[in-house]
């Protein structure tokens, strides 16, 4: 098993470090085409489903343990963190940008269309790469044919519900850490990610991104392509836009209200 897990890391590194090369020789060709930003999205998309893809393997075929598992995800999510420069990587992290003005809506819907472009080309690169048959692991899959089962172990409304309070979760971090340094940013919202997994990983996987699903749990047997859609499309967007809301709308609501509440009855007049 530990030769096993020595060669999916060396498949991880290997993936970031091909991305990564990718990401630089492609911001250096298309820097002055309007394009740069578009391929940093596809590039960036695939190198988090593959290794996404891989650390999935791990947990079903290999049976690692959890707390291993879960250590992998957290150091997963710092890389994919520092070197994503500037890439989203989710449908609704693009949709929360476009609602905030960082991003204008035709550019949002097309970093979209690149993620699931990504999550499409990771879906069919990935059984190449266990194909090799590196180790006793992919070797295992391959004779399994690739078969995956639906992580869904609720009724759906129940694991929606999941997916949205994982993305809420996660939109909630990346909100109140955005004046932290990158540099300590990116621990924290891992920290955040894997904590969400250990909560609800076994009811949804807790995957919390349309196009990191898309990728690794549409292709699954056990639930319809339209009840994919309702656990993994519609709770995190619906997970996104309540945090949004909330931290947006509501608690700024609430505090103006609690302001006005404590005010001195003359200074209320003259408000």
């Amino acid at each position: 098993m530990a030769a096993d897990v020595a060669v999916s890391l060396s498949v991880l590194a290997g993936i970031v470090a091909l991305s990564d090369t990718s990401r630089r020789l492609l911001s250096r060709a298309l820097a002055d085409t309007g394009l740069r930003e578009y391929a940093v999205e596809l590039v960036s998309t695939f190198q988090l489903c593959c290794c996404t893809h891989e650390l999935k393997m791990l947990s079903e075929v290999g049976g690692i343990e959890p707390r291993l598992a879960l250590t992998l995800t957290y150091l997963a999510s710092v890389v994919h963190g520092l070197t994503f420069s500037g890439a989203i990587g989710n449908p609704c992290g693009a949709l929360e940008h476009a609602y905030h003005a960082r991003l204008s809506g035709g550019c949002a819907l097309r970093r979209i269309a690149c993620q699931f472009a990504a999550a499409a080309a990771a879906r069919a690169a990935v059984p190449v790469i266990w194909g090799m048959g590196l180790s006793g692991l992919h070797v295992r899959h391959k004779l399994l044919g690739y078969r995956c089962i639906s992580p869904i172990h609720a009724p759906l409304p129940e694991a929606a519900a999941v997916e949205l309070a994982c993305a809420f979760a996660v939109q909630t971090a990346i909100t109140h850490t955005r004046s932290v340094e990158e540099k300590y940013r990116v621990h924290a919202v891992a920290a955040v990610i894997a904590t969400v997994v250990y909560a609800g990983g076994s009811v949804t996987g807790a995957v919390f991104n349309p196009a990191l699903a898309f990728s690794t749990q549409f292709p699954c047997s056990g639930n319809s392509f339209l009840e994919y859609c309702l656990v993994y499309w519609l709770g995190p967007l619906l997970g996104m836009m309540s945090s949004v809301l909330l931290f947006d709308k509501l608690v700024p609501l609430l505090s103006r209200k609690s302001t006005s509440l404590h005010l001195p009855p003359e200074t209320k007049k003259k408000i």
